[in-house]
């Protein structure tokens, strides 16, 4: 009897054992492929502005069109918060090229550039795209393949030249003899002005001379002079690719005692105050706008671009022609 009871407790024990283990069943094991298989990434955090660190290498300081433009790239960075990192090439595309190199050497986000030529650029731009960092093209294009920048934010310049042909036209109705101030040769605006304009001008018009004035005022007075020298009155009008060559050539057509704006007709390109004024004192017909307050649409285009948001390959400024009728009203309100 006394053995049935010992074996009914440990029957009873048992019983219990087994019902514990069902209640909490031990793991399987995990097998090779699930013990492999990574954690899944955490979803990257979006920069914003204040995370942002931009390279800008800027071009120079040629012309109150790029003064102007730089102002904006710092102002809009310090209301935005962004970490700016500027360099001044001087107009020199070596410098920018160090510029650029030493941009990705301190891993910024992303580099900004108005290129000062079109050509040259293809082994840096690499460079930039091996180390992971996009580049933005800002005002000025580059002769290089689209895979290796991010956008293109500025002006269409055939366009430009193309108004500024149009107004020469209607200056000129009956054909005239002028002379043209290019810009820095090589540099998309210089080109593209320079070909613009001859799809729009007038077959009665000719082109007797076309010489670079580089962007400069100094150069442009310079140019003009020798072109007064050799043509004297037989020019009829003058087209500069910038308003600052146009300003230097008002200089040179006044000290070789003409009338500019009246003797010679006078079509630029920028509509910057300085412009403006020559309006209003009667001394230039026409100025086609390129804006330069190009600094909260790079900061816009940098920070998408950074994040993976897609953009437009070109995105570009919208603009206008101006007239001397309205000049006086309009060049308070210029903000360049």
């Amino acid at each position: 009897m006394k053995g049935s009871k010992v074996l009914l407790v440990v029957v009873i024990l048992a019983t219990l054992a087994a019902l514990v283990g069902c209640a909490a069943p031990t793991a399987a094991p995990a097998t090779s492929e699930e013990a492999a298989a990574p954690a899944a990434p955490a979803e990257q955090a979006k920069k914003t502005y204040k995370d942002l660190v931009v390279g800008y290498a800027q071009l120079g300081a040629e012309s109150e069109w790029r003064t102007a433009n730089t102002a904006s790239v710092q102002q809009a960075a310090e209301e935005l918060g962004v970490t700016l990192k500027f360099s001044d090439a001087q107009q020199k595309q070596e410098n920018q090229i160090k510029a650029i190199r030493s941009f990705i050497a301190q891993g910024v986000d992303v580099i900004g550039v108005p290129p000062v030529v079109t050509t040259g650029w293809e082994t840096v731009f690499q460079e930039a795209k091996d180390a992971g960092i996009p580049i933005i093209l800002v005002d000025r294009r580059a002769d290089v393949p689209e895979d290796l920048y991010a956008t293109y934010l500025g002006s269409d310049f055939v366009e430009e030249g193309r108004k500024a042909g149009n107004e020469m036209n209607k200056l000129l109705p009956e054909g005239g003899k002028i002379v043209e101030l290019v810009g820095t040769v090589g540099s998309a605006p210089a080109t593209d002005r320079f070909s613009g304009f001859r799809e729009t001008m007038n077959p009665n018009i000719e082109i007797i001379d076309s010489q670079s004035g580089d962007f400069t005022r100094a150069k442009g007075k310079e140019v003009m002079e020798a072109f007064l020298k050799k043509y004297g009155a037989e020019i009829t009008a003058l087209y500069a690719h910038n308003d600052d060559m146009a300003l230097g050539a008002i200089q040179a057509i006044e000290e070789f005692g003409l009338k500019p704006g009246t003797d010679i007709k006078i079509v630029s390109i920028d509509a910057v105050r300085g412009a403006f004024q020559a309006m209003v004192d009667g001394k230039l017909n026409v100025t086609v706008e390129c804006n330069p307050l190009l600094g909260p649409q790079f900061y816009d285009l940098a920070l998408k671009v950074v994040n993976g948001e897609e953009v437009p390959k070109w995105v570009p400024s919208e603009e206008s022609v101006y007239y001397p009728d309205n000049a006086a009203e309009i060049l308070p309100t210029r903000q360049y």
